[in-house]
């Protein structure tokens, strides 16, 4: 199908959303409360990155499963070149009249491991929510979308948790802190999820209005590599 501007701005949003969550992911907020004596925290990326899924969501869901794969193909290459540039400006050589090379460091100077947990999370994470959204989306007939938006986080979310959480943290803290890291950042994205339903039901029926569109993956290959374009 050609797409249209509309198509472009969800994709752009999708995007942003993903390398704005990156790039702030190294601040840990604290919560103010402990559980089991740990005190529990989530990282800055939590403002935004769940967003990627909400509009992860809206593309499969409006356009389908072929196209949503595109996007978070492209999201994968937007990231990775945000990567490399914020790398490459590590190693050039400072101004002498700088002093911001530390912190540059520190803020932006991503570990090799932390890298390779965030690709593979979100591919994870992402290619599963969408697929299962299309699918439930078939099996319920285009009914009871919150069902769909909330089931496929529930899943995506577990999996993105149960792949990052483990490569970032083991080795460098118990596994009763990694467990619970990963029940926090899985709870805190589905409730961010559940809360925007209205807003997703209002984006979709807008979307879907405006683009005389609704599309249902019965012919889909749903292989993550695969390059068809119908």
């Amino acid at each position: 199908m050609k797409v249209s501007h509309r198509f472009v701005i969800v994709a752009a949003v999708f995007i942003t959303c993903l390398i704005t969550a990156n790039i702030i992911v190294v601040k840990p907020v604290g919560l103010g409360f402990s559980l089991f004596g740990l005190d529990v925290s989530l990282p800055a990326a939590i403002i935004i990155f769940p967003l990627s899924y909400i509009v992860g969501d809206i593309l499969t869901e409006v356009y389908g499963y072929r196209l949503a794969r595109r996007v978070i193909w492209l999201g994968f290459l937007c990231n990775l070149i945000a990567v490399v540039a914020i790398w490459l400006g590590q190693i050039l050589p400072p101004a002498s009249a700088w002093g911001g090379q530390q912190a540059y460091e520190s803020t932006l100077g991503y570990v090799p491991r932390i890298l390779a947990a965030s690709f593979l999370a979100y591919l994870v994470g992402e290619f599963s929510n969408s697929y299962i959204l299309a699918k439930m989306k078939i099996r319920t007939r285009g009914r009871w979308l919150w069902t769909r938006t909330i089931g496929s986080t529930m899943v995506a979310q577990a999996l993105d948790a149960a792949v990052f959480i483990p490569l970032v943290y083991i080795g460098r803290f118990d596994a009763s802190f990694i467990v619970m890291a990963s029940i926090s950042h899985w709870l805190a994205k589905v409730a961010y999820e559940s809360i925007a339903t209205p807003l997703t039901y209002t984006i979709v029926n807008y979307l879907k209005k405006k683009e005389s569109v609704d599309t249902y993956d019965y012919d889909t290959n749903f292989n993550p590599f695969s390059v068809e374009t119908g």
